[in-house]
């Protein structure tokens, strides 16, 4: 873009040199048109070169608050899969069973204590000599409702699987994935940049698609989680909030 700006500037330079040489040596007759036409011309190519520089400008500012809408979502669908996993030991593979879930489901609050007992079967070993030993017990104290916790009085959870600002939904996958002969429960939650940025100018978002920065969202999504490692964090950078 930079190399674009450059040339466009040089060619507007070299317009108002040929806009001055006209003055000076072309007749006067046809000096008028050609003038006229020239500063068309210069008038045009600092608009291009304008655009070049307020599109991009625009276009990182439409971005990034569209991306931080999305964020926010993914956010949401992570915390209420990992509740899900809490309480189910897996995750949700739709978002009509996450919602289900989310509507119903409860948190069972506990408490742990140790405490010391008899060791029936020492204590017999031993000729009946008292043998203790250290147990955990853990008490359940009551339940809370999922809903209450992660969502308090909104109902957002209910359309937390709407991709912000488009007509489309976040694509979400849940299953196993074995590592070390362990089967372990996974899902991801994604949106390709393209949909997020569907109406913007399409040379600007084939460039966002090929990011690779530290203080960007690298690749051509977004998304929390993944299918083919165990994490349940994001992939936007801090500066869009914490993605774990």
């Amino acid at each position: 873009m930079f190399k674009i700006i450059l040339i466009a500037v040089a060619v507007i330079l070299v317009t108002i040199g040929l806009v001055w040489l006209i003055d000076k040596y072309v007749p006067s007759k046809v000096k008028p048109v050609l003038t006229i036409a020239l500063w068309a011309l210069i008038f045009y190519l600092g608009y291009l070169t304008f655009m070049s520089i307020y599109e991009p400008i625009q276009f990182n500012k439409v971005k990034k608050q569209r991306y931080a809408a999305v964020i926010e979502r993914l956010i949401d669908i992570r915390d209420s899969q990992l509740a899900h996993q809490q309480v189910t030991g897996q995750f949700a593979p739709t978002f009509d069973n996450l919602v289900k879930f989310i509507d119903t489901a409860q948190f069972t609050i506990t408490q742990r204590r140790d405490s010391t007992v008899i060791d029936e079967e020492l204590t017999k070993r031993y000729g009946g000599v008292e043998t203790t030993k250290e147990i955990t017990i853990i008490d359940t104290l009551g339940f809370k409702s999922v809903k209450d916790s992660l969502f308090r009085n909104s109902d957002r959870y209910k359309t937390m699987m709407n991709v912000p600002n488009t007509n489309d939904q976040f694509k979400m996958e849940a299953g196993l994935l074995d590592q070390n002969d362990i089967k372990i429960p996974v899902f991801e939650a994604s949106v390709k940049k393209n949909v997020i940025l569907s109406d913007q100018d399409q040379d600007l978002v084939i460039q966002e698609n090929q990011v690779i920065s530290v203080d960007g969202v690298n690749g051509d999504a977004l998304k929390v989680g993944s299918m083919n490692e165990v994490k349940t964090n994001g992939n936007w950078p801090i500066t869009y909030g914490e993605s774990d």
